[in-house]
């Protein structure tokens, strides 16, 4: 992706963040995080990555397909472009699976200590 794709990946990024927040009203998207945006070449389409911190992720990629047309005509009216990207919305797991891992990694060390403790007794 060149800086001027980037640029506006970034910049759409925070735009739909803020109409998000400010404009609508469905509660299966109150909890949603964008967290990348990849804008083609040709600047037609734009993949945008998101996360739900609460509910279903199925419902939030219902809630912000069902709004994309909406979500598109506020960027249009935010951003001045000639051609303003087609929204698709794709699920990001990953800070689900980092948390998860993060979890994981705390649970081995607390056994750890607790396997110590427990050899220090037997001392």
């Amino acid at each position: 992706m060149n800086n001027r794709n980037r640029r506006l990946a970034e910049l759409i990024r925070h735009e739909l963040a803020s109409i998000l927040q400010r404009e609508m009203k469905d509660p299966r998207v109150s909890s949603v995080s964008f967290t990348a945006v990849d804008v083609s070449p040709d600047l037609e389409h734009a993949k945008v990555w998101f996360t739900a911190y609460a509910g279903k992720p199925e419902d939030a990629l219902q809630g912000l397909s069902r709004a994309s047309g909406f979500l598109r005509t506020e960027l249009a009216q935010r951003i001045k472009m000639r051609i303003v990207p087609k929204l698709t919305f794709q699920y990001d797991a990953s800070i689900e699976r980092g948390a998860h891992l993060s979890k994981l990694i705390d649970d081995a060390v607390e056994e750890d200590r607790h396997h110590q403790q427990d050899d220090e007794t037997q001392d």
